[in-house]
């Protein structure tokens, strides 16, 4: 696998600390014919989330396809700001020793192995990489089990029944209570008239700020309780758990899958009303917002600039198109194209291109290192691995990446507290009392998700 293309070399750096790594993994796929389903013959999101252990779930769903997995064959965690790089190499290190036998031969089977990272590079959350132990996957009406073994433990050929855990169900959180988390609602306005005042001084022509709100659940957050009532209700995003990081983003930051390459960005909001008449006409709204359709180009051209050495032949929407979701509409456009394969060599993974992309001023700014600093500066908050790269990784570099939003990030030490997340992209006309609105309708997703109604 090969970290770049007509990109910067990365400096070699020794492995991140990691748990052993049991050499070589064996690595078993084989296809599944008797997946239940619960809606006939109609993939659902529960099929798949309804196999998940309530310990350490992992998960990346959207629409009854996609992967669930459990157990841990490995663990590496990473920090700094070659955190990206040393996952890639810890990883690459696992594939080198692996026997595999991959009997399906899809994206997503064989060895994969599941991420998220920080937002910013000084952050303690860093990142973590997990190479799961039980892996069940779905792509267009093909279902499959990827089972990571020890050599020493290797058993009969792999059934899906000898390796489900018993079924049980979901428990609902119990009551939520939600509190202020590192600033207060009212003061978060003087942090967005603050971003407002640096890009009118000239500093930033735009910035992306954040805000997060405490949750404490009367008893201990069940992950699969979440994670059925996101991928239920917002089907079109990518509903995701990863080491206790869980939401549904509907920001695909990067998918790489034999060469081509896709990038949905998301800028510009607005909340919908749920009368489906008032919605057409705010649709129609934001679709001619000169604020909404600036901050938009921005995050467009950020992608676009940042894949540009990786290939060729870009499609780059010239209009975006307007996404519907249960809570918001959003601008969107999808970004698309072709990876270059350097003579002699392989085309970079889609860790490589996330890291190449991240962060993108949809979750930043422009231009990105000045808007960094004054997200440092005004913002008041570690974000931890909100608005970072979440995925997907297999065997050949192929992946899928998320941007971590709609998300929230478990307590490690106490499992009735969580942060969840939203943050509203400011420019020069944007006004603070009604970027607060929007991050309410932001954090609505994760909300629901803790409900029972």
């Amino acid at each position: 696998m090969s970290t770049s293309s007509g990109a910067p070399a990365q400096r070699h750096l020794p492995l991140p600390r990691q748990r052993h790594l049991p050499h070589p993994l064996v690595v078993r796929t084989v296809a599944v014919d008797d997946l239940p389903t619960r809606a006939g013959d109609a993939p659902d999101p529960a099929d798949l989330l309804d196999l998940l252990p309530g310990d350490a779930p992992l998960a990346w769903v959207r629409r009854g396809d996609g992967l669930v997995a459990w157990g841990e064959a490995a663990r590496v965690e990473v920090h700094g700001p070659d955190r990206f790089a040393a996952a890639e190499r810890a990883w690459r290190e696992v594939v080198d020793h692996a026997i595999v036998r991959d009997e399906v031969r899809l994206p997503g089977t064989g060895p994969v192995a599941f991420a998220s990272f920080a937002f910013d590079d000084d952050s303690a959350a860093g990142g973590v990489l997990v190479v799961p132990r039980v892996v069940v996957g779905r792509r267009d009406g093909r279902t499959w089990l990827t089972t990571l073994t020890d050599p020493a433990r290797l058993g009969a050929y792999p059934r899906l029944g000898d390796v489900v855990p018993p079924r049980t169900d979901p428990r609902p959180p119990g009551e939520v209570t939600y509190r202020d988390g590192a600033v207060d609602a009212d003061d978060w306005l003087d942090v967005v008239a603050r971003g407002v005042a640096a890009i009118r001084d000239g500093e930033v022509d735009k910035v992306v700020l954040a805000r997060d709100v405490e949750a404490r659940t009367s008893r201990p957050l069940d992950v699969r309780w979440a994670l059925h009532r996101l991928a239920d209700r917002y089907r079109s995003c990518w509903t995701f758990s990863v080491d206790g990081l869980v939401g549904a983003t509907p920001e695909l930051l990067v998918r790489s899958e034999r060469g081509l390459v896709t990038s949905r960005v998301l800028a510009g909001t607005i909340r919908r009303t749920g009368d489906d008449d008032a919605d057409m006409g705010r649709a129609a709204i934001l679709a001619h917002s000169s604020k909404d359709l600036e901050e938009h180009e921005y995050a467009v051209a950020s992608v676009a600039r940042a894949l540009a050495p990786f290939g060729s032949s870009w499609n780059v929407p010239d209009v975006p198109f307007v996404l519907s979701l249960p809570n918001v509409l959003h601008l969107a456009s999808d970004v698309t194209g072709v990876l270059a394969t350097p003579d002699g060599g392989e085309h970079p993974t889609s860790l490589a291109l996330a890291a190449a992309l991240h962060p993108t001023a949809a979750v930043c700014g422009t231009p990105t290192d000045a808007a960094r600093r004054l997200i440092a500066r005004v913002e008041g908050m570690d974000r931890g691995r909100y608005a970072g790269p979440v995925g997907w990784l297999g065997a050949d570099g192929d992946g899928e990446w998320g941007i971590a939003l709609r998300s929230a990030e478990l307590d490690r030490t106490d499992p009735h507290r969580l942060r969840l997340f939203a943050g509203c992209g400011v420019v020069a006309a944007s006004d603070p009392a009604a970027e607060l609105a929007e991050s309410r309708a932001k954090l609505e997703p994760m909300r629901f998700a803790l409900g029972d109604d």
